[in-house]
Protein backbone atom coordinates (compact mmCIF):
# COMPACT_ATOMS: atom_id res chain seq x y z
CA UNK A 1 0.00 0.00 0.00
CA UNK A 2 1.20 3.25 -0.69
CA UNK A 3 -0.38 6.93 0.14
CA UNK A 4 -2.88 6.74 -2.99
CA UNK A 5 -3.50 2.99 -3.49
CA UNK A 6 -4.89 0.39 -1.33
CA UNK A 7 -4.55 -3.32 -2.04
CA UNK A 8 -6.30 -5.65 -0.03
CA UNK A 9 -6.59 -9.72 -1.27
CA UNK A 10 -9.02 -11.73 0.46
CA UNK A 11 -10.79 -15.56 -1.67
CA UNK A 12 -8.84 -14.64 -5.00
CA UNK A 13 -10.29 -11.00 -5.06
CA UNK A 14 -8.02 -7.79 -4.95
CA UNK A 15 -10.22 -4.80 -3.59
CA UNK A 16 -7.94 -1.62 -5.16
CA UNK A 17 -8.94 1.29 -3.39
CA UNK A 18 -7.83 5.08 -4.43
CA UNK A 19 -7.33 6.34 -1.15
CA UNK A 20 -6.83 10.22 -1.84
CA UNK A 21 -10.75 11.09 -0.43
CA UNK A 22 -10.02 14.49 0.30
CA UNK A 23 -9.11 15.39 -3.17
CA UNK A 24 -12.52 13.13 -5.00
CA UNK A 25 -8.99 10.93 -5.86
CA UNK A 26 -7.62 13.52 -8.43
CA UNK A 27 -4.78 12.47 -10.46
CA UNK A 28 -1.63 13.72 -9.11
CA UNK A 29 1.75 12.81 -10.12
CA UNK A 30 1.37 10.78 -7.16
CA UNK A 31 -1.82 9.43 -7.88
CA UNK A 32 -0.39 8.57 -11.38
CA UNK A 33 2.98 6.37 -9.42
CA UNK A 34 0.18 5.01 -6.82
CA UNK A 35 -1.79 3.25 -9.47
CA UNK A 36 0.81 2.45 -12.11
CA UNK A 37 2.67 0.72 -9.21
CA UNK A 38 -0.39 -1.11 -8.03
CA UNK A 39 -0.99 -2.38 -11.52
CA UNK A 40 2.71 -3.85 -11.39
CA UNK A 41 2.26 -5.49 -8.39
CA UNK A 42 -1.27 -7.03 -9.57
CA UNK A 43 0.51 -8.49 -12.40
CA UNK A 44 2.77 -10.79 -9.78
CA UNK A 45 0.24 -11.87 -8.03
CA UNK A 46 -0.61 -15.12 -9.11
CA UNK A 47 -3.53 -15.86 -6.58
CA UNK A 48 -5.37 -13.06 -7.51
CA UNK A 49 -8.54 -14.26 -10.00
CA UNK A 50 -10.06 -10.69 -10.24
CA UNK A 51 -9.55 -7.25 -9.19
CA UNK A 52 -11.98 -4.67 -8.10
CA UNK A 53 -11.44 -0.95 -8.44
CA UNK A 54 -13.24 1.89 -6.48
CA UNK A 55 -13.19 4.95 -5.01
CA UNK A 56 -12.70 6.17 -1.43
CA UNK A 57 -14.96 9.21 -0.57
CA UNK A 58 -17.55 10.96 -2.29
CA UNK A 59 -16.11 10.20 -6.00
CA UNK A 60 -14.30 7.03 -7.94
CA UNK A 61 -12.02 9.96 -9.78
CA UNK A 62 -12.49 13.84 -10.47
CA UNK A 63 -9.97 13.10 -13.14
CA UNK A 64 -6.33 15.53 -13.13
CA UNK A 65 -5.10 17.61 -10.18
CA UNK A 66 -5.39 20.49 -12.01
CA UNK A 67 -3.77 22.94 -9.15
CA UNK A 68 -0.48 19.70 -9.18
CA UNK A 69 -0.05 19.90 -12.54
CA UNK A 70 -0.04 23.35 -13.04
CA UNK A 71 3.94 23.69 -12.18
CA UNK A 72 4.67 21.74 -14.69
CA UNK A 73 2.39 19.02 -15.51
CA UNK A 74 2.66 15.47 -14.86
CA UNK A 75 5.97 14.99 -15.03
CA UNK A 76 5.62 11.69 -17.26
CA UNK A 77 7.49 11.63 -21.03
CA UNK A 78 4.25 11.59 -22.91
CA UNK A 79 6.79 10.49 -26.00
CA UNK A 80 8.45 7.99 -24.03
CA UNK A 81 6.86 4.26 -24.83
CA UNK A 82 7.77 3.14 -21.20
CA UNK A 83 5.64 0.49 -20.47
CA UNK A 84 5.48 -1.11 -24.28
CA UNK A 85 2.97 0.48 -26.45
CA UNK A 86 2.01 2.94 -23.61
CA UNK A 87 3.32 6.03 -21.77
CA UNK A 88 2.83 6.42 -18.50
CA UNK A 89 -0.24 8.06 -18.21
CA UNK A 90 -2.04 5.53 -20.40
CA UNK A 91 -0.47 2.92 -18.76
CA UNK A 92 -2.78 4.60 -15.64
CA UNK A 93 -5.77 3.18 -17.78
CA UNK A 94 -4.12 0.61 -20.04
CA UNK A 95 -2.60 -1.24 -17.84
CA UNK A 96 -5.68 -2.43 -16.39
CA UNK A 97 -6.52 -3.95 -19.50
CA UNK A 98 -3.41 -5.36 -19.74
CA UNK A 99 -3.53 -7.40 -16.75
CA UNK A 100 -4.09 -11.50 -17.00
CA UNK A 101 -7.19 -11.68 -14.67
CA UNK A 102 -10.59 -9.39 -15.09
CA UNK A 103 -11.11 -5.78 -13.94
CA UNK A 104 -14.06 -4.26 -12.83
CA UNK A 105 -14.73 -0.83 -11.78
CA UNK A 106 -17.28 0.07 -9.07
CA UNK A 107 -17.89 3.91 -9.97
CA UNK A 108 -19.30 6.43 -8.20
CA UNK A 109 -19.94 10.11 -7.60
CA UNK A 110 -17.93 11.81 -10.75
CA UNK A 111 -15.42 10.12 -13.31
CA UNK A 112 -14.29 13.09 -15.11
CA UNK A 113 -11.27 12.84 -17.89
CA UNK A 114 -8.64 10.91 -16.71
CA UNK A 115 -10.77 9.50 -14.36
CA UNK A 116 -13.36 8.49 -16.78
CA UNK A 117 -10.05 7.17 -19.10
CA UNK A 118 -9.07 5.32 -16.15
CA UNK A 119 -12.38 3.62 -14.92
CA UNK A 120 -12.49 2.49 -19.10
CA UNK A 121 -9.54 0.77 -18.60
CA UNK A 122 -11.70 -2.27 -16.79
CA UNK A 123 -13.02 -5.28 -18.13
CA UNK A 124 -16.57 -4.44 -16.63
CA UNK A 125 -17.77 -1.10 -15.19
CA UNK A 126 -20.62 -0.82 -12.55
CA UNK A 127 -21.85 2.48 -12.33
CA UNK A 128 -24.27 4.51 -9.60
CA UNK A 129 -27.10 5.86 -12.26
CA UNK A 130 -26.30 9.64 -10.85
CA UNK A 131 -22.63 9.23 -11.28
CA UNK A 132 -21.22 12.37 -12.87
CA UNK A 133 -19.07 11.50 -16.59
CA UNK A 134 -17.72 13.55 -18.91
CA UNK A 135 -14.33 13.22 -21.86
CA UNK A 136 -13.44 16.24 -20.12
CA UNK A 137 -9.94 17.05 -22.33
CA UNK A 138 -11.20 19.62 -25.05
CA UNK A 139 -12.28 21.83 -22.12
CA UNK A 140 -9.50 22.56 -21.39
CA UNK A 141 -8.06 22.68 -25.07
CA UNK A 142 -6.52 19.04 -25.21
CA UNK A 143 -7.72 15.86 -26.53
CA UNK A 144 -8.18 12.56 -24.29
CA UNK A 145 -4.43 11.07 -23.85
CA UNK A 146 -4.69 8.23 -21.23
CA UNK A 147 -5.63 5.68 -23.62
CA UNK A 148 -9.39 6.43 -23.82
CA UNK A 149 -9.97 6.52 -27.19
CA UNK A 150 -7.87 3.22 -27.91
CA UNK A 151 -10.71 1.56 -24.91
CA UNK A 152 -13.42 3.06 -25.92
CA UNK A 153 -13.88 2.09 -29.75
CA UNK A 154 -14.73 -1.44 -28.58
CA UNK A 155 -17.55 0.01 -25.90
CA UNK A 156 -19.58 2.81 -27.91
CA UNK A 157 -20.46 4.09 -31.52
CA UNK A 158 -17.76 6.31 -33.38
CA UNK A 159 -20.26 9.36 -33.53
CA UNK A 160 -21.33 9.46 -30.07
CA UNK A 161 -17.68 9.07 -29.02
CA UNK A 162 -16.47 11.94 -31.10
CA UNK A 163 -20.02 14.22 -30.01
CA UNK A 164 -18.71 13.79 -26.16
CA UNK A 165 -15.41 14.30 -27.23
CA UNK A 166 -15.89 17.60 -29.54
CA UNK A 167 -18.40 19.15 -26.69
CA UNK A 168 -16.49 18.12 -23.57
CA UNK A 169 -20.12 17.49 -21.82
CA UNK A 170 -21.30 15.78 -19.03
CA UNK A 171 -23.93 13.26 -18.54
CA UNK A 172 -24.74 10.49 -16.04
CA UNK A 173 -23.80 6.73 -15.44
CA UNK A 174 -27.36 6.16 -16.58
CA UNK A 175 -26.79 8.01 -20.11
CA UNK A 176 -23.46 5.86 -19.80
CA UNK A 177 -25.46 2.59 -19.80
CA UNK A 178 -27.63 3.72 -22.23
CA UNK A 179 -24.24 4.49 -24.64
CA UNK A 180 -22.76 1.56 -23.73
CA UNK A 181 -20.04 2.84 -21.90
CA UNK A 182 -20.78 0.91 -18.36
CA UNK A 183 -21.75 -2.54 -17.85
CA UNK A 184 -24.65 -1.62 -15.80
CA UNK A 185 -25.64 0.32 -12.97
CA UNK A 186 -25.98 -0.40 -9.08
CA UNK A 187 -26.98 1.80 -5.97
CA UNK A 188 -24.36 0.37 -4.38
CA UNK A 189 -21.29 -0.09 -7.01
CA UNK A 190 -18.82 -1.56 -5.04
CA UNK A 191 -20.83 -4.23 -3.30
CA UNK A 192 -22.26 -4.95 -6.66
CA UNK A 193 -18.32 -5.23 -8.16
CA UNK A 194 -17.48 -7.56 -5.30
CA UNK A 195 -20.39 -9.79 -5.63
CA UNK A 196 -19.55 -10.55 -9.03
CA UNK A 197 -16.09 -10.37 -8.30
CA UNK A 198 -16.67 -13.26 -5.79
CA UNK A 199 -18.85 -14.72 -8.87
CA UNK A 200 -15.96 -14.92 -11.30
CA UNK A 201 -13.37 -15.94 -8.97
CA UNK A 202 -15.59 -19.53 -8.38
CA UNK A 203 -14.71 -19.98 -12.01
CA UNK A 204 -11.67 -21.65 -13.26
CA UNK A 205 -9.20 -19.25 -13.57
CA UNK A 206 -7.17 -20.60 -15.75
CA UNK A 207 -10.05 -20.50 -18.36
CA UNK A 208 -11.06 -16.76 -17.10
CA UNK A 209 -7.79 -15.14 -18.14
CA UNK A 210 -7.56 -16.97 -21.53
CA UNK A 211 -10.98 -15.91 -22.68
CA UNK A 212 -9.62 -12.25 -21.38
CA UNK A 213 -7.21 -12.91 -23.55
CA UNK A 214 -9.26 -13.68 -26.47
CA UNK A 215 -10.85 -10.33 -25.53
CA UNK A 216 -8.39 -8.22 -26.35
CA UNK A 217 -6.90 -9.95 -29.04
CA UNK A 218 -9.87 -9.80 -30.44
CA UNK A 219 -10.36 -5.94 -30.36
CA UNK A 220 -7.48 -5.47 -32.80
CA UNK A 221 -7.25 -9.02 -35.06
CA UNK A 222 -8.59 -10.16 -37.96
CA UNK A 223 -11.20 -12.89 -37.61
CA UNK A 224 -8.58 -15.48 -38.82
CA UNK A 225 -6.22 -14.89 -35.77
CA UNK A 226 -9.12 -15.05 -33.39
CA UNK A 227 -10.60 -18.22 -34.49
CA UNK A 228 -6.92 -19.60 -34.35
CA UNK A 229 -6.10 -18.24 -30.91
CA UNK A 230 -9.69 -19.85 -29.88
CA UNK A 231 -8.62 -23.41 -31.07
CA UNK A 232 -5.00 -22.44 -29.20
CA UNK A 233 -6.70 -21.40 -25.65
CA UNK A 234 -8.90 -24.45 -25.74
CA UNK A 235 -6.57 -27.07 -26.41
CA UNK A 236 -4.39 -25.75 -23.66
CA UNK A 237 -7.76 -26.28 -21.47
CA UNK A 238 -9.33 -29.34 -21.95
CA UNK A 239 -8.11 -32.44 -19.81
CA UNK A 240 -6.20 -29.43 -17.71
CA UNK A 241 -6.37 -30.30 -14.45
CA UNK A 242 -8.93 -26.94 -13.23
CA UNK A 243 -11.27 -28.03 -16.02
CA UNK A 244 -11.47 -31.51 -14.90
CA UNK A 245 -12.35 -30.11 -11.42
CA UNK A 246 -14.63 -27.97 -12.83
CA UNK A 247 -16.52 -30.96 -14.78
CA UNK A 248 -16.65 -32.78 -11.59
CA UNK A 249 -17.59 -30.48 -9.53
CA UNK A 250 -20.32 -29.83 -11.85
CA UNK A 251 -21.40 -33.27 -11.60
CA UNK A 252 -21.05 -33.57 -8.07
CA UNK A 253 -23.32 -30.59 -7.46
CA UNK A 254 -19.80 -28.81 -5.07
CA UNK A 255 -17.73 -26.31 -5.00
CA UNK A 256 -15.03 -26.56 -7.24
CA UNK A 257 -11.49 -26.70 -5.84
CA UNK A 258 -9.23 -24.94 -8.16
CA UNK A 259 -5.39 -24.56 -8.34
CA UNK A 260 -4.32 -21.10 -9.59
Amino acid sequence: MNDRVSITVADGIADVRLIRADKMNALDPAMFAGIVDAIDRLGGMKDVRVAVLSGEGRAFCAGLDMASMAGGGSGNDLGARSHGDANTAQQVAWGWRKLPMPVIAAVHGVAMGGGFQLMSGADIRIAHPATRMSIRETYWGLVPDMAGVALWRTLARDDLLRELTYTAREFSGEEALGYGLVTRLSDDPRAAALALAAEIAGRNPHAIKASKRLFNLAADADATTVLRAESDEQIALMLSPNQVEAVRAAMEKRAPAFVD
